[in-house]
């Protein structure tokens, strides 16, 4: 990976730009073509260097220097039918307005006036709609689809969508990638895009997102993949954050990412956004938002620990027990913009914003990736919301994302900037738009910039429903204890905490840093032959311990038994005694733990400045054959 990022960097700095290429007409094809060469970026495009990604809370560029990502949703190419009638009759696609597929306006304003105007407005990033059916679509959008960028006639949606990405990265923009839906109908109810896989595999699914991830792996300020949009039950089902079914998003994003990451481009953001409503609607039955609060318990990690960004949504008509609904689908539960400013904030901390807490195995940057509210809204509920919503935004140093960016005048009020058919531009940028004092606030607050100090990594391994092998370097030397279920830390960290039952684990790179010397030197422990004479650091029980110079970096089990631990060779010498950290009938951690790794169950825990040196456990009869000790040795000598 160093070297493909090294390469990408040098093609970066040193690319001429070449803005005709984006506007050249282009053969028409499918899905099936190579990869979209994007036009380089200009060399004033910005002071960000890509790729992106992240330390604790905050997400940074290559130099380390924040960057916020202050966005908006250019929608369209996700569809906007809205499943009944005629879809040329613009009448039954959503505020009457026919995308064809395609990011919204392209047919009231050129390209570059779009651009113009999204700098405008004071952003520097643009998350972008798509549907798996966008991607495959074949046939030549119609020519009143492009009427104001004539070079575009007779490219498919996907084709399209290039020239706008291609278009907003010249110009400076970071374009992070979404994929919305799985079809071309307006989302988001009970409508065939409820989860990544209605209507297809999440195979089918994960291979188009390395589509994707391929196509624009060449322009580096394509920083993000947004795995899936506002997942939701169906008629029938809900999702789930865990399970190990076919419902669980937990585990469809965890494979997606680290088969973007693996397959396709290792520089990625992985954006994954919280549950958006699992339950009926009805007074007196379970029903909620879940939004983040999963997080807390079982948290993602992968093969990088610094790609990792979760996100949330936020509307003033919705709320935590509230569809959105009104007449069938209403309950009584209050809407976001029902509460008060500081039940409003508390809801904001609980569902989402708890996640930026550093020092927890679940710590990463939140980017409420959906909030906005019509131009022409009157009610002062909802524009009470809207100024306290912001302030929260402002006052927190968040990255957001508004929706839409782009919408028709006289259509689509919740849009930023509207334009009509003769291209003229209306919304937010002028002075008559009472949202105009709330976004100024936002895009224009306080904000960290400057160099992010590095700041201690804490992940969570997860052994609940198979292995869990985040080290691309493990990985390179094959499957190291056949038939067992197998955990290692992500390249960089190292293993620092496991608990008694249910096989998680907690990785850490505080204080040491990345230990492991250069190489794949890697020793599967299964035995006491590397516990010294006279160090019975747990009598009575069986420990598999580390050679001499090597720490933890993973394990195995069998059923709750341990069956073998994993070290490698440190690049510096390592402290000799250590102590035994019993958990079998207890906790035992530090009191900065890093977060519950393993709720409910009995964990142990060596301090930020040890290392775990090995495991011991019992299979005698009547005890649990997890993990009963850690022996933690001190880093320095």
């Amino acid at each position: 990976m160093p070297t493909i990022r090294f390469v990408r960097l040098v093609k970066y700095l040193t690319a001429p730009a070449v803005v005709l290429a984006l506007l050249s007409p282009a053969p028409t094809a499918g899905a099936a073509d190579a990869p979209a060469q994007a036009a380089p970026p200009a060399a004033d495009a910005g002071a960000w260097q890509p790729p992106l990604s992240t330390r604790g809370r905050y997400i940074v560029d290559a130099q380390g220097n924040r960057f916020r990502l202050k966005s908006a949703n250019w929608d369209g190419a996700q569809g906007s039918w809205t499943g009944s009638g005629s879809t040329a009759d613009p009448a039954n696609h959503h505020a009457g307005q026919n995308s064809y597929g395609i990011p919204l306006g392209l047919d009231r304003a050129p390209l570059r006036q779009l651009l113009a105007d999204f700098h405008a407005l004071g952003i520097n990033s643009i998350r972008l709609p798509f549907s798996n059916e966008m991607i495959h679509a074949t046939a030549a959008v119609p020519d009143a689809a492009v009427t104001a960028n004539p070079q575009l006639r007779g490219r498919t949606p996907l084709q399209i969508y290039d020239a706008v990405v291609a278009a907003l990265t010249q110009d400076g923009f970071a374009v992070v990638l979404n994929n919305h839906t799985n079809t071309s109908r307006w989302c988001c109810g009970v409508d065939g895009n409820e989860r990544w896989n209605s209507g297809q595999t999440t195979g089918r699914w994960a291979d188009d997102w390395v589509f994707m991830a391929r196509r624009y792996a060449d322009d580096p300020r394509v920083v993000g993949a947004d795995l899936y949009n506002e997942v939701r039950r169906d008629v029938l089902d809900d999702p789930n954050w865990g399970l190990g079914d076919d419902h669980d998003w937990y585990a469809a994003a965890q494979l997606a990412a680290d088969r973007i990451l693996t397959e396709a481009n290792p520089d990625l953001l992985i954006v994954v956004e919280g549950i958006n409503w699992t339950g009926l609607p009805v007074d007196g039955l379970p029903h909620e938002r879940p939004t983040l609060a999963p997080v807390r318990t079982l948290s993602h990690t992968l093969v990088d620990a610094h790609k990792l960004v979760y996100s949330a949504h936020f509307y003033g008509y919705t709320g935590p027990r509230h569809s959105g609904a009104t007449g069938i689908g209403e309950t009584h539960d209050p809407r976001y913009q029902d509460l008060t400013r500081d039940q409003l904030y508390q809801v904001l901390t609980d569902q989402a914003f708890f996640v930026t807490a550093e020092g927890q195995h679940y710590t990463a940057p939140v980017w409420i990736s959906e909030f906005g509210v019509g131009g022409n809204e009157t009610g002062a509920a909802a524009r009470t919301w809207f100024g306290n919503l912001t302030d929260y935004f402002a006052d927190h140093d968040a990255d957001f994302a508004y929706w839409p960016l782009v919408g028709w005048e006289g259509h689509d009020d919740w849009a930023l900037l509207r334009y009509d058919t003769a291209g003229r531009r209306y919304g937010i940028l002028d002075q008559g738009d009472w949202r105009g004092t709330a976004w100024s606030r936002l895009t224009t607050s306080p904000s960290l910039t400057g160099p992010v100090a590095p700041t201690a990594v804490r992940r969570m391994l997860a052994t609940d429903h198979g292995d869990s092998v985040q080290s691309l370097r493990v990985r390179a030397g094959g499957d190291w204890d056949p038939g067992a279920s197998k955990a290692a830390c992500p390249d960089g960290l190292r293993l620092t905490g496991l608990s008694h039952t249910g096989g998680r684990g907690l990785c850490s790179d505080e204080t040491g840093g990345d230990l492991r010397a250069p190489g794949n030197a890697q020793t599967v422990v299964t035995d006491e032959r590397h516990v010294p004479s006279g160090g019975d650091w747990a009598g009575g029980y069986t420990k598999l311990q580390c050679p001499a110079g090597q720490f933890l970096i993973g394990y195995s089990r069998r059923g709750e038994r341990v069956s073998a631990a994993l070290c490698a060779p440190a690049r510096t010498p390592l402290g000799g005694a250590g102590r035994t950290v019993w958990f079998d009938r207890s906790d035992n951690r530090p009191a900065d733990g890093g977060g519950d790794f393993a709720q409910g169950r009995y964990k142990g825990q060596c301090a930020a400045d040890e290392y775990a040196a090995g495991i011991a456990f019992t299979t005698r009869l009547g005890s649990t054959p997890g993990p009963a000790a850690l022996l933690c040795t001190p880093l320095r000598p």
